[in-house]
């Protein structure tokens, strides 16, 4: 068995390749969980958008029946003589 003598400079690379390799596994790793929090974060917005859009939606249709309302109670006051607070 040949005894191996290892210089400064020769455990200098072997710390800076061992380095390389764990900066390119986090970096994979961090890769990886920023994109499992793109994708959560894409589907959250849309459900918040299309939470909106029904939101707004029922806010309109509400106004048209709150106008409807208003002008059936116009016409009953009119017609009927009858005040509907």
């Amino acid at each position: 068995m040949a005894e191996e003598t290892l210089t400064k400079k020769d455990i200098q690379e072997l710390l800076s390749d061992q380095t390389a390799v764990i900066l390119d596994a986090v970096d994979e790793k961090i890769k990886s969980l920023d994109l499992k929090f793109t994708e959560k974060f894409d589907k959250l917005t849309t459900t918040l958008d299309n939470f909106l859009k029904r939101m707004t939606d029922i806010e309109d249709e509400f106004t048209m029946m709150r106008n409807d309302i208003n002008r059936m109670k116009k016409v009953i006051r009119e017609k009927l003589g009858v005040e509907l607070s």
